[in-house]
Protein backbone atom coordinates (compact mmCIF):
# COMPACT_ATOMS: atom_id res chain seq x y z
CA UNK A 1 0.00 0.00 0.00
CA UNK A 2 1.30 3.47 -0.79
CA UNK A 3 0.35 6.86 0.57
CA UNK A 4 -1.60 7.42 -2.66
CA UNK A 5 -4.10 4.69 -1.66
CA UNK A 6 -5.00 6.33 1.66
CA UNK A 7 -8.53 7.42 2.42
CA UNK A 8 -9.23 10.09 5.03
CA UNK A 9 -10.14 8.61 8.41
CA UNK A 10 -8.72 5.14 7.63
CA UNK A 11 -6.34 4.79 10.59
CA UNK A 12 -5.03 1.36 9.57
CA UNK A 13 -3.96 2.74 6.24
CA UNK A 14 -2.57 5.89 7.89
CA UNK A 15 -0.46 3.73 10.19
CA UNK A 16 0.75 1.57 7.30
CA UNK A 17 1.77 4.66 5.33
CA UNK A 18 3.52 6.07 8.39
CA UNK A 19 5.43 2.82 8.96
CA UNK A 20 6.35 2.64 5.26
CA UNK A 21 7.64 6.23 5.36
CA UNK A 22 9.60 5.52 8.53
CA UNK A 23 11.18 2.42 6.96
CA UNK A 24 12.09 4.47 3.89
CA UNK A 25 13.78 7.13 6.03
CA UNK A 26 15.60 4.43 8.00
CA UNK A 27 16.84 2.79 4.77
CA UNK A 28 18.01 6.18 3.47
CA UNK A 29 19.90 6.93 6.71
CA UNK A 30 21.53 3.50 6.67
CA UNK A 31 22.51 3.96 3.04
CA UNK A 32 24.00 7.38 3.75
CA UNK A 33 25.88 6.02 6.76
CA UNK A 34 27.30 3.28 4.55
CA UNK A 35 28.76 5.85 2.16
CA UNK A 36 31.49 6.74 4.64
CA UNK A 37 32.91 3.20 4.62
CA UNK A 38 31.99 2.10 1.10
CA UNK A 39 34.78 0.37 -0.70
CA UNK A 40 36.87 -0.32 2.36
CA UNK A 41 38.04 -3.78 3.24
CA UNK A 42 36.23 -3.36 6.53
CA UNK A 43 32.88 -2.85 4.80
CA UNK A 44 33.42 -6.14 2.99
CA UNK A 45 34.44 -8.17 6.07
CA UNK A 46 32.53 -6.42 8.82
CA UNK A 47 31.75 -8.57 11.79
CA UNK A 48 28.61 -8.42 13.80
CA UNK A 49 30.12 -9.58 17.08
CA UNK A 50 28.23 -8.44 20.14
CA UNK A 51 29.86 -6.20 22.70
CA UNK A 52 31.68 -8.31 25.27
CA UNK A 53 29.49 -8.59 28.37
CA UNK A 54 30.50 -6.97 31.64
CA UNK A 55 32.47 -9.36 33.79
CA UNK A 56 33.68 -11.50 30.88
CA UNK A 57 37.41 -12.10 30.52
CA UNK A 58 39.28 -11.12 27.36
CA UNK A 59 42.64 -12.73 26.73
CA UNK A 60 44.83 -10.42 24.70
CA UNK A 61 47.52 -11.73 22.37
CA UNK A 62 50.86 -10.09 21.65
CA UNK A 63 50.07 -7.24 19.25
CA UNK A 64 52.19 -5.97 16.34
CA UNK A 65 51.94 -2.19 16.62
CA UNK A 66 51.72 0.21 13.70
CA UNK A 67 55.02 1.81 14.73
CA UNK A 68 56.86 -1.52 14.27
CA UNK A 69 57.10 -2.47 17.94
CA UNK A 70 55.30 -5.39 19.57
CA UNK A 71 53.05 -4.90 22.56
CA UNK A 72 53.41 -8.05 24.64
CA UNK A 73 50.33 -9.32 26.45
CA UNK A 74 52.50 -9.77 29.54
CA UNK A 75 53.16 -6.00 29.54
CA UNK A 76 49.43 -5.42 30.05
CA UNK A 77 49.22 -7.54 33.20
CA UNK A 78 47.77 -5.63 36.14
CA UNK A 79 46.94 -2.66 33.88
CA UNK A 80 43.58 -1.12 33.06
CA UNK A 81 43.38 -1.65 29.29
CA UNK A 82 41.18 0.42 27.01
CA UNK A 83 40.54 -1.40 23.72
CA UNK A 84 39.54 1.20 21.15
CA UNK A 85 38.36 0.16 17.67
CA UNK A 86 38.73 3.15 15.32
CA UNK A 87 39.31 4.20 11.70
CA UNK A 88 40.93 7.23 10.09
CA UNK A 89 37.83 7.82 7.93
CA UNK A 90 35.34 7.64 10.84
CA UNK A 91 33.90 11.08 11.73
CA UNK A 92 32.93 9.92 15.23
CA UNK A 93 36.45 8.60 15.81
CA UNK A 94 37.80 12.00 14.74
CA UNK A 95 36.01 13.51 17.73
CA UNK A 96 36.76 10.70 20.18
CA UNK A 97 40.40 9.88 19.32
CA UNK A 98 41.90 13.12 20.73
CA UNK A 99 40.03 12.48 23.98
CA UNK A 100 41.27 8.89 24.10
CA UNK A 101 44.80 10.18 23.53
CA UNK A 102 44.41 12.70 26.37
CA UNK A 103 43.20 9.89 28.64
CA UNK A 104 46.29 7.81 27.85
CA UNK A 105 48.61 10.76 28.47
CA UNK A 106 46.89 11.76 31.73
CA UNK A 107 46.45 8.28 33.23
CA UNK A 108 49.27 6.21 31.72
CA UNK A 109 51.53 6.66 34.75
CA UNK A 110 48.72 5.30 36.95
CA UNK A 111 48.50 2.04 35.00
CA UNK A 112 46.09 2.78 32.14
CA UNK A 113 46.97 1.56 28.64
CA UNK A 114 45.00 2.44 25.51
CA UNK A 115 45.29 -0.11 22.72
CA UNK A 116 43.87 1.13 19.42
CA UNK A 117 42.57 -1.41 16.92
CA UNK A 118 42.43 0.27 13.51
CA UNK A 119 39.99 -1.07 10.95
CA UNK A 120 41.44 0.98 8.11
CA UNK A 121 41.81 -0.82 4.79
CA UNK A 122 45.62 -0.76 5.02
CA UNK A 123 47.87 -0.50 8.07
CA UNK A 124 49.89 2.23 6.34
CA UNK A 125 46.79 4.47 6.23
CA UNK A 126 46.26 4.04 9.96
CA UNK A 127 49.93 4.64 10.77
CA UNK A 128 49.99 7.81 8.66
CA UNK A 129 46.85 9.09 10.38
CA UNK A 130 48.30 8.51 13.87
CA UNK A 131 51.54 10.25 12.90
CA UNK A 132 49.71 13.20 11.35
CA UNK A 133 47.56 13.69 14.45
CA UNK A 134 50.42 13.05 16.88
CA UNK A 135 48.49 10.48 18.92
CA UNK A 136 50.58 8.64 21.46
CA UNK A 137 48.41 5.64 22.23
CA UNK A 138 49.59 2.23 21.05
CA UNK A 139 47.69 1.01 18.02
CA UNK A 140 47.58 -2.07 15.85
CA UNK A 141 45.83 -2.88 12.60
CA UNK A 142 42.94 -5.32 12.86
CA UNK A 143 44.19 -7.91 10.40
CA UNK A 144 41.94 -10.87 9.56
CA UNK A 145 44.09 -13.01 11.90
CA UNK A 146 43.75 -10.57 14.78
CA UNK A 147 40.05 -10.13 14.06
CA UNK A 148 39.53 -13.83 14.80
CA UNK A 149 40.95 -13.26 18.30
CA UNK A 150 39.47 -9.79 18.91
CA UNK A 151 36.37 -9.50 16.69
CA UNK A 152 35.12 -5.97 16.27
CA UNK A 153 31.69 -5.45 17.80
CA UNK A 154 29.05 -3.67 15.74
CA UNK A 155 29.44 0.11 15.67
CA UNK A 156 32.33 2.54 15.48
CA UNK A 157 34.10 3.68 17.50
CA UNK A 158 33.93 0.86 20.03
CA UNK A 159 35.44 1.23 23.50
CA UNK A 160 35.95 -1.73 25.83
CA UNK A 161 37.68 -1.33 29.18
CA UNK A 162 39.35 -4.24 30.94
CA UNK A 163 40.01 -3.98 34.66
CA UNK A 164 43.34 -4.98 36.18
CA UNK A 165 42.04 -8.57 36.40
CA UNK A 166 41.38 -8.71 32.61
CA UNK A 167 37.60 -8.65 32.98
CA UNK A 168 35.35 -6.26 31.05
CA UNK A 169 34.27 -3.35 33.26
CA UNK A 170 32.89 -1.14 30.47
CA UNK A 171 31.72 -1.93 26.96
CA UNK A 172 30.28 0.70 24.64
CA UNK A 173 29.69 1.16 20.91
CA UNK A 174 29.43 4.62 19.40
CA UNK A 175 30.96 7.98 20.20
CA UNK A 176 31.41 8.64 23.90
CA UNK A 177 30.95 12.01 25.59
CA UNK A 178 34.11 13.64 27.01
CA UNK A 179 32.93 13.01 30.56
CA UNK A 180 32.46 9.30 29.77
CA UNK A 181 36.06 9.05 28.57
CA UNK A 182 37.37 10.97 31.59
CA UNK A 183 35.29 8.64 33.77
CA UNK A 184 37.29 5.62 32.61
CA UNK A 185 39.90 6.72 35.17
CA UNK A 186 37.56 5.46 37.92
CA UNK A 187 38.61 1.90 37.03
CA UNK A 188 42.22 2.58 38.07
Amino acid sequence: MTSFDMHPGDTRRDRTASVDASRGRRRLLLALAGVSCAGTAWAQRATTAPLPPLGSRLVLPDLPLLDGRTLRAADLTNQVVVLYWWASWCPFCAVQSPLIDQLQRAQGARGLRVVGLSIDQKPEEAAAHLAKKGYGFASTWLSPELERVLPKPRGLPVTVVLGRDGRVVMSDAGQLFPEDIEGIARFL
